[in-house]
């Protein structure tokens, strides 16, 4: 666990001290327009998201050594094609590039963590592993923009080239620390044939509780996301400027850093069941608070301050994914029981970036249709039901912690 965490800094320092000037370029340095630069970040994402699962196999099928190495190389590829691309078509897939990087270490590292969790779990130890990887990200995720901005003045190739030497640089430390493990298709020193190992590494898709349990799921990411998409579009009807969204998400992260960990011994004690219900109760209500609010805090009730709403959604949404995040991603090793696991953590992640994708295309035709209103009663109904039924699917052993 001493290498994974530092690993999961480094790669998120990387990742958003590019990352969020991505449109900044595209826009101010290639000229181009709206409908360009939604492709290019929606591929970016997809071809990250979408690609998990396929990832986790592959992780499975190598190992995480070189899984993560060869995540390394490719990101490193796509950073430097950012720094030197001129046109559209170069730039679109160079941050495709990005994308797949990031689809061949991120379940891998996933799948490191869940193989410690386990491990400790069986000596009876509580502590939830992925709670110490969401805090270290998160600080990754501070650091790495303050980053890109100190470089910023110099270029963006600056920035992305300083980024790319970057995973060049962790790739060649992690080749000389990372142990040389043979693929995960060999099990209890048994080699597997090419179709039992083929089999075993998709078993994931087999797992119909799994598979549920992965959808309930999902809708944590697609709520979380929702900083990022509803959130903006809230403040910027009623007129509010960039600032208070760069305040709200400065929020989000204090907020992260401060609680993540005290808040996975509560989850400790409170169990998965218990842990789930309440995160997800938290969402749901932070989505219900901004639709009775509003970005103003007026629209309940006259004399709230300024931006109540968007404060308590933050507080709110930020409680309930601390709380959902690492209580599900612990649970994942109980699924895959001692089979590979990155496969798992794969298809959790694309069944959240299926959901985002979805989802957000409905959630804005509702608001285009409906308004705003519409779709933060949606959200409520989405947290409601996850809140309700994801305890109930939870992996067999864990039933006994239902409350």
């Amino acid at each position: 666990m001493s290498l994974v965490l530092p690993i999961q800094l480094v790669f998120n320092i990387g990742f958003y001290a590019v990352v969020p000037f991505l449109t900044l370029v595209m826009t101010d340095d290639l000229g181009l327009g709206a409908a360009a630069v939604g492709l290019v970040l929606g591929a970016r994402t997809f071809s990250q998201q979408g690609m998990f699962l396929f990832g986790g196999v592959i992780a499975d099928r190598w190992g995480p050594r070189r899984s993560i190495l060869t995540g390394c190389a490719v990101r490193a590829a796509g950073y430097l094609g950012l720094a030197t691309s001129e046109s559209f078509w170069t730039f679109l897939g160079s941050a495709v590039l990005t994308g797949i990087g990031g689809a061949f270490f991120s379940p891998a590292v996933e799948g490191l963590v869940g193989t410690l969790d386990r491990a400790q779990s069986t000596n009876g130890s509580r502590r939830n592993l992925f709670a110490w990887l969401v805090f270290v990200g998160e600080i990754g995720a501070v650091a790495g923009p303050l980053i890109g901005i100190g470089l910023l003045p110099n270029g963006f190739p600056v920035v992305a080239g300083s980024a790319a030497l970057l995973f060049l640089g962790v790739g060649i430390a992690l080749w000389l620390i990372l142990p040389k493990h043979g693929p995960a298709s060999i099990v209890g020193g048994e080699p597997r044939s090419r179709a039992s190992a083929l089999r075993g590494a998709f078993a994931c898709l087999g797992d119909r509780r799994f598979v549920c349990f992965a959808g309930f799921f999902s809708v944590n990411l697609l709520a979380y996301n929702q900083l990022y998409f509803a959130l903006p579009l809230e403040l910027a009807h009623s007129g509010a400027g960039g600032g208070t969204l760069a305040v709200l998400f400065t929020l989000a992260s204090v907020l992260t850093i401060a609680l993540q960990l005290p808040l996975s011994d509560v989850a400790a004690r409170l169990g998965p069941a218990a842990t789930l219900r309440t995160g997800f109760a938290c969402i749901a209500a932070a989505f219900a608070v901004m639709g009775l609010l509003g970005t103003t805090g007026m629209n309940l009730l006259p004399g709230l301050p300024a931006a109540s709403g968007p404060v308590s959604f933050v507080v709110l949404l930020c409680l309930g994914h601390m709380l959902v995040g690492p209580a599900g991603m612990q649970l994942v090793h109980h699924f895959a029981g001692q089979r590979p696991m990155s496969a798992y953590y794969g298809l959790l992640a694309s069944c959240g970036g299926i959901a985002v994708l979805i989802g957000n295309t409905l959630f804005g035709a509702f608001r285009d249709v409906a308004g705003g209103l519409s779709s933060w009663v949606l959200l409520v109904v989405l947290a409601t039901v996850s809140a309700s039924f994801l305890p109930h699917v939870l992996p067999l052993p864990q039933q006994k912690d239902r409350s």
